[in-house]
């Protein structure tokens, strides 16, 4: 599946080097020297340089030896081959897509609501579960989603209550 792995920024330096907004987990094997990333208007672009400059990930690609042709690239979405379905490091490595359209259930077996969405947020990904009551948020930590079964797409969820609680 195709899907996107980052985001091309400004441009670097004279050599044709750009900033890159990194949004895969695997960057390393993202953008490996060699690499063949896909872009919606500029086709393939093959990395030939990576390297990181105080935090930010900066790299070159094949054929892009200047300033101004990387910054005709600024703002071009990157997109890799991924296999979702390949295990991850961790046996609770998930991906977004994975979860997305999980139904989720209560302790109880009481159907509770469907996965909408997972928010990456600083502190810890987020669930976003369309209930019979609304949107409802919760932290996707074991303590609160025990249970993950990907091959059947449901799992166990505690939700808090609306005081903060958890039910």
């Amino acid at each position: 599946m195709k899907l996107n792995v980052g985001r091309i920024g400004r441009a670097h330096g004279i050599l044709g080097e750009a900033t890159i907004e990194v949004r895969t987990d695997e960057a390393e094997n993202r953008f490996a020297i060699g690499a063949v990333l896909e872009t919606d208007s500029h086709g393939e672009l093959t990395v030939v340089s990576a390297r990181v400059h105080n935090g930010i990930l900066l790299l070159g690609f094949q054929g892009i030896e200047d300033r101004n042709s990387i910054e005709a690239l600024r703002n071009e979405l990157l997109y890799a081959e991924v296999d979702i379905q390949a295990p991850g490091i961790d046996e609770d490595d998930y991906h977004v897509l994975q979860l997305v359209g999980c139904t989720a259930y209560l302790v109880d077996g009481d159907e509770f609501g469907v996965v909408t969405d997972v928010l990456n947020l600083p502190g810890q990904d987020v669930l976003a579960i369309k209930s019979a009551d609304g949107e409802v948020l919760i932290p996707f930590v074991r303590q609160l989603v025990p249970v993950v079964d990907i091959n059947a797409k449901r799992m166990t969820v505690i939700p808090p209550d609306i005081d903060g609680s958890v039910r």
